[in-house]
């Protein structure tokens, strides 16, 4: 585990290549139009491909429905009984993963450790997609895109219960009939790519496509450039202050006291006033301008006058006090903060003060969302089969926060010619979607990425939640990365792949990694990372309840989330932490 303060030496390669790559561009700044906020959310189920393995067929006759998505978790046992196989590879309708504690725990509470013999996650529901069918929903409904560990001891019956989402006829871990699907065999959970090998891929994946596109820096007014990294050393335009200052309310006094007092007092923004002469005082402003001959500020509460109007000082006066004098925190020429510095709203205020309006700065990668699924409403209640779509208001503001701007959210549906379009005549430096990433017979992502040639360098990580989702490069300097439709899955989505590459792209200094210990027990799966949501406490991180892949309600109320290595971790071992943008002190909290 990385103690607090400490960087690995690769986490800052991005930055400095980035910047590099900049420094070495031959055109001058151009004008950056600023993150746009996007239109309405997107919708956001998804069509994860199941997280339990292949398990033996629970149904007679009745048609298998696990799909060829590829198997992720370990068999589970026959649960007897005809009817439709609920341990095949498509996505479980319920994650067994760890408790939510009992009845009437607060969803968003510090909850007790959440490997405790509880109920598992979501019990078995019908399939959102309909028989067969994928489900895109990201309502904070049942989990449908993997299923966690079960955290019910020994109770095999938790695992990988939900219907899964291969096509009618397909028997449990066969190959889908659907064109270009992905088979499944018991050996696809191991080709998943481990969680932090995930996360450094992304970063490799970002460090090639700035070599490849070769970003101009641009211009950015300061208003707009919250965020952005500096693709120029902040050299002062000026000397700070350029003109002695008063740096209290009082007289300003020359020789020694006591002084005649002039009528006219000195403000701050006035032309440099007449000099003092000895013996003489004028009233000053915080911020004025000191009369030339000046010896000293004498601030209000140390000097009083007398019957006659005469200033005398309370206590001694030493010569310059209270004088900013002119070029005290730099002169002009000064190199005030290095390239790559982050856009902080001090490190705007500097810039101003230094005589700039505009920053060069890296420009923010672009990002177009794209959104899978037909179910979905966007406003009212669910009624009929349709379900809310959670991730909409979600994710553009989460991706604003790590330095992108989103251009646009576009719904697609589950249009296979659609999506394929949108994909391929995206100019984007990074397309988002959102579902779709399975083998079931609606699941077109894999299938065109195959079509359009692009190269797969993550498909399925071994994290829960978020399994199934995937990194490829659709060209040297544009990728896609493909979320899971669950909300929380998706958010593991982001933080694993989306992060890393946006950050990288974006020349922003990898965020400092720190451990703390966890106050209670949490179960791990027996060989995935778990992100589980935590709050921070005096007595270290608390593990929240409701952190199945469908659910909102921990990370609602979280500051962090925990890396839990497979196998899990003791009450007081530390885990590492991962800052939410909206916890952290930096720049994370801007979402605009």
């Amino acid at each position: 585990m990385v103690s607090p303060g400490t960087r690995a030496d690769d986490e800052d390669l991005g930055v400095e290549e980035a910047l590099a790559l900049l420094k070495e561009s031959p055109r001058r700044p151009q004008e950056d139009p600023g993150p746009s906020h996007g239109g309405p959310g997107p919708s956001h189920g998804d069509p994860g491909p199941s997280h339990g393995d292949p398990g033996p067929s629970q149904g007679g006759s009745g048609p298998s429905q696990g799909g060829s998505g590829p198997s992720h978790g370990d068999p589970g046992p026959s649960q007897g009984g005809s009817g439709p196989s609920q341990g095949g590879s498509g996505p479980s309708h319920g994650d067994p993963g760890p408790s939510h504690g009992g009845p009437g725990s607060s969803y968003g509470d510090p909850g007790p450790s959440h490997g405790d013999a509880g109920p598992a996650h979501d019990g078995p529901g019908p399939s959102r997609g309909g028989p067969g069918g994928p489900s895109h929903g990201n309502a904070a409904g049942p989990s449908r895109a993997e299923s966690g560990p079960s955290h019910r001891g020994s109770d095999p019956a938790h695992r990988g219960s939900g219907t899964s989402r291969g096509a009618p006829g397909s028997s449990p871990g066969a190959p889908s009939s659907s064109p270009g699907a992905l088979s499944s065999s018991p050996g696809a959970h191991h080709r998943a790519t481990p969680w932090p090998d995930a996360r450094a891929v992304a970063e490799r994946a970002a460090r090639s496509a700035a070599r490849a596109a070769r970003r101009e820096p641009v211009s950015v007014p300061l208003d707009g450039a919250l965020g952005l990294t500096l693709a120029a050393p902040l050299t002062a335009l000026t000397d700070l202050p350029s003109f002695d200052t008063s740096a209290m309310d009082g007289w300003a006094v020359a020789g020694p006291g006591p002084w005649a007092v002039r009528d006219e007092g000195l403000l701050a923004g006035h032309a440099e006033p007449a000099p003092l002469t000895d013996g003489e005082a004028a009233r000053i402003a915080t911020g004025a301008r000191i009369p030339p001959d000046t010896t000293a500020v004498l601030r209000t509460e140390h000097g009083r006058t007398d019957d006659r109007g005469r200033l005398h000082p309370v206590r001694g006066v030493v010569h310059g006090q209270d004088i900013r004098p002119r070029g005290q925190e730099c002169r002009g020429g000064d190199q005030l903060l290095p390239l790559g510095t982050l856009a902080t709203p001090p490190v705007l205020g500097l810039a101003a003060a230094a005589g700039y309006d505009t920053l060069t700065a890296v420009p923010r990668p672009r990002v177009d969302v794209l959104v899978l699924g037909d179910e979905l409403l966007t406003g009212g209640l669910p009624h009929d089969g349709l379900i809310r779509d959670a991730l909409g208001p979600l994710l553009p503001p989460w991706l604003r926060a790590l330095g992108a701007a989103v251009r646009t959210v576009r719904r697609i549906g589950d249009d296979a010619g659609a999506l394929e379009r949108a994909v391929t005549t995206s100019d984007a430096d990074l397309v988002v979607t959102t579902g779709g990433t399975a083998a079931g017979p609606v699941d077109h992502v894999h299938p065109i990425l195959r079509r359009i040639g692009a190269e797969l360098l993550v498909d399925g990580v071994k994290v829960r939640p978020g399994h199934p989702m995937l990194l490829a490069r659709l060209k040297d300097d544009q990728h896609l990365v493909g979320l899971p439709g669950n909300p929380l899955a998706a958010v593991s989505g982001l933080i694993t792949l989306a992060e890393p590459l946006l950050r990288t792209l974006a020349a922003r200094p990898a965020p400092e990694r720190y451990a703390l210990p966890l106050r209670d027990a949490v179960h791990g799966h027996p060989h995935d990372t778990r992100l589980v949501p935590v709050v921070l406490r005096d007595e270290g991180a608390v593990p929240l309840h409701y952190n199945g892949p469908a659910m909102l309600r921990g990370i609602a109320a979280a500051d962090a989330l925990a890396v839990v290595p497979p196998g899990g971790t003791r009450s007081g071992q530390e885990a590492e932490l991962l800052d939410l943008p909206w916890a952290t002190a930096g720049i994370g909290v801007c979402f605009t």
